[in-house]
């Protein structure tokens, strides 16, 4: 029971995972790529069963990400999970996140989130609607992001932070005896952290 418990956390973060770049930013792309830091950066997740918080995280990702604070409509954000790299407290609540009724890795091994707009809210925050697909379900969100900067040119570091809460059963995440929401809740809690190397000053 507990393998399982932890299996339906971990599915329910592979929501968070986003990735997917905005066709339409193309044009915007910076002279540097922008370089994601994968020692700095985590995504994690927590689902509630009977009540109690069952945590688990997403070892493997990427990010392309543009940020253009004098014109936010040319901006992306995109960001992709290996629904693989999920790890829940226990051996076999990982094992257990991986099969059909929670993530189906085999047949969905990535989370995306697509980015459509980008909207700047002032002070280093941004609303950035998107769709996020898990296991083939498409859905619209809005993620709020926050930046902050240290350092300056080549050395500047830039960290994303952000959360979101889906409902698992939005994009079929823990099928069968575990649909009940008595037993598991519904709504999963998503955040991340994602530091970047390369990206332009923003305000």
């Amino acid at each position: 029971m507990a393998g399982r418990r932890a299996g339906l956390a971990v599915l329910l973060c592979a929501g968070c995972g986003v990735a997917a770049a905005n066709p339409a930013a193309g044009a915007a792309a910076q002279a540097a790529p922008v370089r994601l830091i994968p020692g700095k950066s985590a995504i994690g997740f927590v689902s509630h069963e009977m009540g109690v918080p069952v945590h688990g995280s997403f070892r493997r990702f990427t990010a392309d990400v543009h940020i253009d604070a004098e014109h936010p409509g040319d901006s992306r954000f995109a960001v992709a999970v290996d629904l693989g790299s999920v790890q829940l407290p226990t051996d076999d609540g990982t094992t257990e996140a991986a099969k059909p009724d929670w993530l189906d890795t085999e047949r969905h091994p990535v989370a995306r989130f697509t980015s459509t707009a980008v909207r700047a809210e002032g002070n280093g925050r941004y609303a950035i609607d998107g769709r996020l697909a898990i296991k083939g379900a498409v859905r619209a969100v809005t993620v709020p992001v926050t930046l902050t900067q240290a350092g300056s040119g080549p050395d500047r570091v830039t960290t994303a932070t952000g959360d979101l809460t889906i409902r698992r059963l939005d994009y079929g995440i823990g099928l069968g005896d575990w649909a009940d929401t008595s037993v598991v809740a519904d709504p999963v809690e998503i955040d991340f952290r994602l530091a970047l190397k390369g990206l332009a000053a923003v305000r």
